[in-house]
């Protein structure tokens, strides 16, 4: 038996459900049997299921802030270009890697047709809170004489938009995840090479 808190399996085995088949596809009695509890037993820790769906948003978002970084929280600034790109490999690394960002990340893809809310949420993980985390570290390595001027927002856009879709690729073929992390760092080079002041 998991010795996780209760509320804590509940949340667990809602993410893994809702990642394998979908939000709409899952009711609260399969929740609480995934967790090891009984049905009515789930709602002594949350309304429902829009009441679960809403603390995982919110444990994601601080999960993936504390450990992927934001704008507000950009993390330490690269010192170097060669910094810059371990460090966005090692946050690719984490982005597929991570069980719990995985399981966000498919829950997302596959419910962002079907509501409005987590289709902005799908927005916002997979394109704006990026470019706004680049944006920002573009800015100070600019400011810093590391980076050559330009447009933080446009080049936070042309640095991240090619990760998101290999990395949408790899969700898809995961057999191919070498050549996707393969081609992301000869871009990453590149771009390096590029914007080096």
């Amino acid at each position: 038996m998991d010795k996780k808190p209760t509320k804590d399996r509940i949340l667990d085995s809602a993410l893994t459900l809702f990642a394998e088949r979908g939000y709409d596809g899952v009711g609260v009695d399969l929740i609480a049997e995934k967790a090891g509890i009984k049905g009515p037993s789930l709602y002594k820790h949350f309304k429902g299921k829009e009441d679960i769906l809403d603390a995982l948003i919110e444990k994601a978002e601080s999960y993936y802030e504390a450990n992927f970084g934001s704008e507000k929280h950009p993390g330490k600034i690269p010192s170097s270009m060669e910094e810059l790109i371990n460090l966005a490999l090692k946050k690719i690394e984490f982005t597929l890697h991570d069980p719990m960002i995985n399981k966000v990340r498919r829950m997302l893809t596959m419910e962002q047709f079907r509501s409005r809310r987590i289709a902005l949420l799908a927005t916002k993980y997979n394109l704006d809170s990026v470019q706004g985390l680049y944006q920002r570290i573009f800015q100070a390595m600019m400011d810093n004489g590391i980076m050559r001027k330009g447009d933080p927002a446009l080049l936070s856009m042309s640095f991240a938009a090619p990760v998101s879709l290999l990395i949408q690729m790899c969700d898809r073929e995961p057999e191919r995840e070498q050549e996707a992390m393969e081609r992301i760092e000869e871009y990453f080079r590149y771009f390096a090479d590029e914007y080096r002041a």
